[in-house]
């Protein structure tokens, strides 16, 4: 065996144990390792220079970070987020982090179709062509909590605000050559299989950590059915999860969980990492459909338990379509 098919092999048992072992995978461990030792750094070595990415969430976390690496490869901005002043502000922090002064601010309040369509038309006002559409931005209820539009607020929030902005912006994703859009999920969708019989918990007792999982399962299937009808249009749709990083959604729903893991959270800029890849780098221009981890494609599922059937995907579609109309 030659030396580097068996350095090749080590690295994808090690990534592959990492994976599975969860902990020191899904902490800054596994990122430090996989960047030492599986990543090559070309990869993101790219002029993005003339194309057009909108960010959900893109204010603060992971998809500031997300904006900041991109914004200094030289693409042009469009920072979505809900809160007016932290916008402009992260708009300010951005250009002056980065001296790319083609960064906007757009609000958008994910949990309000009105809302969602009103910064559509303002984007679509602005801009003829868009490279990539980056769907980041997530929020974890504590409570049962309806919008405005008498939705619950994690599946409004995680899933129908971005099915709308998704399906509102393919016009302009298909006039870009290879433009591609990244969906971003959590690990703890490995925890859940979508209930379509009670999308909104409006059956079973509520729980927050399990309304936000089924949300982000949610997420995921739809990024399949995107791909597959997408697939003629060259746009790549690929979701991810970033691993346990540092976030406000932490900080704020899982103080004990933070407090154990402390130190070995991700920051934000690592937790972005593959977003930053999936969005830039070459090799992933032509890979749609999948869901990934630290630069690779992983399972859906950890057990069978959480797979949905054909119905259950055609049932998802035909909900958000309905109620997005």
């Amino acid at each position: 065996m030659a030396l580097a098919d068996f350095f090749a092999r080590f690295y994808f048992a090690l990534d592959n144990w990492l994976d599975a072992a969860i902990v020191p995978g899904y902490t800054n461990v596994g990122y430090r390792i996989r960047r030492a030792l599986m990543w090559n750094p070309i990869d993101l070595d790219v002029d993005l220079s003339g194309k057009v990415i909108a960010i959900t969430g893109a204010n603060s976390g992971i998809g500031f970070a997300a904006a900041q690496a991109l914004a200094q490869r030289g693409a042009t901005i469009y920072v979505l987020a809900r809160n007016l002043e932290r916008g402009e502000e992260a708009r300010t922090r951005l250009i002056r982090a980065t001296r790319n002064p083609h960064i906007y601010f757009e609000q958008i309040d994910l949990s309000s179709l009105a809302s969602v369509r009103g910064c559509v038309d303002r984007l679509l006002a602005q801009t003829n062509r868009l490279d990539g559409l980056i769907n980041n931005a997530g929020a974890e209820y504590r409570t049962r909590t309806l919008t405005i539009d008498g939705l619950e607020a994690n599946f409004a929030t995680n899933v129908l605000g971005p099915f709308l902005l998704t399906s509102s912006l393919l016009p302009v994703l298909k006039r870009a050559a290879h433009s591609r859009i990244v969906n971003v999920s959590s690990g703890g969708m490995y925890t859940a299989k979508l209930d379509v019989n009670d999308f909104q918990f409006e059956r079973k007792p509520f729980n927050n950590l399990a309304a936000y999982a089924q949300a982000k399962r949610a997420q995921v299937m739809l990024t399949e059915m995107w791909a597959g009808m997408l697939e003629n249009d060259d746009i790549a749709v690929n979701a991810m999860h970033p691993g346990w990083v540092d976030t406000p959604i932490v900080q704020a729903g899982l103080p004990t969980f933070r407090k154990i893991v402390g130190r070995f959270l991700r920051t934000p800029a690592e937790g972005a990492d593959t977003i930053v890849w999936l969005m830039a780098a070459q090799r992933a221009a032509s890979i749609t459909g999948e869901f990934w981890f630290d630069r690779r494609e992983r399972s859906r599922h950890k057990t069978p338990a959480t797979r949905s059937t054909l119905e259950d995907y055609r049932c998802l579609w035909e909900t958000c379509e309905q109620l997005t109309k």
